[in-house]
């Protein structure tokens, strides 16, 4: 999109927007100014804050940094990596009669900013199917990743890594004695891992793919690490409802250890937003938008003794999980008092 604006004495006469480009350029007369601007079709952002910088320092040539919403294609370039430019900032300074102006301070302090943001955005990708190999690859690799789940975002890594699941312990700042839950592509994938053979048929069928974690027995058949939950003879095992932490853990082969992706105590996260200042511990950040959640997370049901449950976190599934249970005959497991 080309946007000309042509005024004298400051005041505008006319805007004109045509064809698609990428430059922001312009010129005075002795009577009259004239800047003509080239943004891409979507860059809204940037047009107006290029406009800006256009009316506060008379500039005769600025490239910008395109930022646009994620999922648009201007926010990609052709290796779909997320782009973003740089700001050689003011070669004038010419302020207007409200004596705006940017010194060479405060210029230097946006290229810093910009040169910050440009790092954190080369981590993130969008979660879809064309980056799933790519998460795989990272994972293989003992890295951690960031993804959506059907509930919150989640960190992610391989659970026969040991020191992948140090990783999230330590950028989590989580105790080692809190167990993490595991992830699987398929229901029938959880028999490689955990005993499923005392659940009434149909049960885990009918709870997942969705937003609960079983606890299950691991049994001694389990081709989970001893290293993962030492101590433990259970362990939490999750479907989510979300197609790219499923696509990645199919195509990992192997159960991939989920948590929550934030600061052990600190609010869950819905968007990739909310743990921005995690983002560097991460190989990859997987933006799936923001979630439809209320953050209770999924609901955890122990269902290690045969024909009992126990609800240990309602979570945002609970009323729909309790009529499955029922429906399969199971009981809750009341406390001895």
């Amino acid at each position: 999109m080309k946007v000309a604006a042509t005024g004298c004495n400051g005041g505008y006469n006319a805007i004109k927007v045509r064809g698609p480009g990428a430059m922001i350029s312009g010129h005075t007369k002795p009577r009259s100014r004239v800047w003509s601007w080239e943004v891409g079709g979507r860059d809204w952002v940037d047009f107006a804050f290029q406009a800006l910088i256009a009316l506060v320092g008379g500039l005769k040539a600025v490239r910008l940094p395109q930022l646009v919403f994620p999922f648009s294609e201007a926010f990609y370039n052709h290796n779909r990596v997320p782009k973003l430019g740089f700001v050689p900032f003011l070669t004038h300074k010419r302020h207007l009669g409200l004596g705006l102006g940017f010194s060479k301070k405060m210029s230097s302090s946006m290229e810093n900013c910009h040169v910050d943001v440009q790092n954190k955005l080369e981590v993130v990708r969008p979660a879809t199917e064309v980056y799933a190999q790519e998460a795989i690859e990272a994972l293989k690799a003992g890295k951690v990743i960031a993804v959506p789940t059907d509930t919150l975002y989640g960190f992610a890594c391989d659970a026969c890594s040991l020191e992948a699941v140090s990783s999230i312990y330590e950028m989590k700042g989580r105790k080692h004695t809190s167990p993490l839950a595991i992830c699987v592509g398929d229901v029938s994938h959880i028999q490689h891992f955990a005993v499923t053979e005392y659940l009434p048929h149909g049960l885990l069928d009918s709870l997942l793919p969705g937003p609960v974690t079983v606890i299950l027995r691991r049994g001694e058949s389990s081709a989970l690490e001893k290293s993962l939950n030492p101590g433990l003879d259970s362990v939490g095992v999750r479907v989510p409802d979300c197609n790219f932490i499923r696509a990645v853990a199919r195509g990992l082969g192997k159960a991939v250890a989920l948590t929550s992706a934030n600061l052990s105590g600190q609010p869950s996260s819905l968007c990739i937003k909310d743990f921005e200042n995690l983002w560097n511990r991460c190989a990859y950040v997987y933006d799936g938008g923001a979630l439809p959640s209320n953050g209770a997370g999924s609901t955890i049901v122990d269902l290690t003794l045969p024909g009992k449950y126990k609800i240990l976190r309602p979570g945002s599934a609970r009323e729909e999980t309790l009529a499955i249970l029922e429906k399969h005959s199971l009981v809750e497991d009341a406390p001895v008092i």
